[in-house]
């Protein structure tokens, strides 16, 4: 995006009488005819120099990330008002010459650069010219802060470190178990041999969900989750993740299902449905306590979508609830985002992130609340009817 202005005079002329930066607007912004832009509007930080280096535009937000007050950088010459340093400390106008360099070249990519005091900043720049390989005419400069890329990091960082801690454990008894039973075998009997084989075969398991996790993460974060529709009986869903619970040793009074019929024809992934059941289903036996109730019921859209009709579209909803302490209020912002846990009894944190981008690749959505019992409620939609591509 290119800055108007009518040379620096005229700019300084313009930014005394507004008391802001300075620039003079023309309609080459793509506003629409008669729109001009103000540079204090621009969310990037925008510097202009003319044909002789001299800064003409210092909007609000180049003052904000330099830390420079716009009064003192225009007139400047461009390499003063904003010395930036690779990150091997070499002058940066120095070694790009906008001015008296490649007569070809027309923009700088972006990349990191430093400010004064090691502080760094996304720079990119567009050499405005008359005609090609003309003389530079105008150079804009965008400065953007990183510090979104640095939260983006973090979150990568967090996330190895996490993968890191949670394969170690499961890889170190793998390790220890086989080594072992290759040194002793004949020392063991039968029922340590199998011991320690099913201990290997659960954390082997173990490895393989976190793995599983894991790509499902990549595909949200990418919107690759493919969605693989097929007819699925919800009812039925459920009630096989509670009779697992029950032969695992669960109580079976512990469980309540409450399905409303007639439920409509719901088309869906059954492989990714049942991942979204087995969380939400686990996170209530194991972070819950008392009854674990779910409800299956269809019902509106909560996005009140009319069809060509004016019918509301409708959707399975299924409600988990549980009586324990529930979840606080000041964390329900937060539980479907990484690395979230509702109590110490161990997990990745990542379940709940994917359950969410399941249910949003179906076209659902999910809500967490406080049940009636008190404990926790996690209420998701699913909508129903045949896929287009099938009618």
């Amino acid at each position: 995006m290119s800055v108007g202005t009518g040379g620096a005079q005229s700019a300084l002329r313009a930014r005394d009488a507004r008391g802001t930066s300075a620039s003079r607007h023309d309609d080459t912004t793509g506003a629409g005819p008669g729109l001009g832009i103000d540079p204090d509007d621009l969310p990037d930080g925008i510097v202009v120099a003319d044909e002789h280096g001299r800064v003409i535009c210092f909007n609000a937000a180049a003052a904000r990330i330099t830390a420079v007050p716009a009064a003192e950088a225009l007139g400047r010459r461009l390499e003063s008002a904003l010395p930036l340093e690779d990150l091997e400390g070499r002058r940066w106008w120095q070694l790009t010459d906008p001015y008296g360099g490649l007569a070809i070249r027309n923009s700088q990519p972006e990349r990191n650069l430093l400010l004064p005091g090691g502080r760094e900043v996304l720079v990119s720049a567009r050499y405005v010219r008359t005609r090609p390989t003309g003389p530079v005419r105008r150079v804009v400069v965008c400065l953007r802060d990183t510090e979104a890329r640095r939260r983006t990091e973090r979150s990568h960082a967090e996330l190895i470190a996490t993968v890191a801690h949670e394969l170690r454990s499961p890889l170190t008894s793998v390790k220890g178990f086989t080594a072992t039973l290759l040194a002793k075998w004949e020392r063991f009997t039968d029922d340590q041999k199998k011991l320690m084989l099913e201990t290997v075969d659960a954390d082997a398991n173990r490895v393989t969900r976190l793995i599983a996790e894991l790509l499902d993460i990549s595909r949200i974060d990418s919107g690759r989750l493919e969605v693989r529709r097929q007819p699925v009986d919800i009812g039925a869903a459920v009630g096989r993740h509670i009779q697992a619970y029950v032969a695992s040793g669960q109580p079976a009074d512990r469980f309540l299902l409450r399905i409303e019929q007639p439920l409509p024809a719901l088309w869906a992934d059954p492989d990714k449905v049942d991942q979204v059941l087995s969380n939400l289903i686990e996170n209530a036996v194991r972070h819950g306590e008392g009854t674990v109730t779910i409800d299956v019921a269809p019902s509106a859209s909560p996005r009140e979508r009319a069809d060509d009709e004016g019918t509301a579209s409708a959707v399975t909803s299924v409600t988990v609830s549980d009586e324990g302490t529930g979840i606080p209020e000041e964390s329900m912002n937060r539980v479907f985002t990484r690395f979230w846990r509702g109590s110490k009894r161990g997990g990745t944190g990542l379940g709940l992130y994917i359950v969410k981008g399941i249910v949003e690749a179906h076209g659902g959505t999910i809500t967490v609340g406080r049940a009636p019992g008190g404990g926790a409620e996690f209420r998701f939609t699913l909508p129903v009817g045949t896929p287009a591509y099938l009618l």
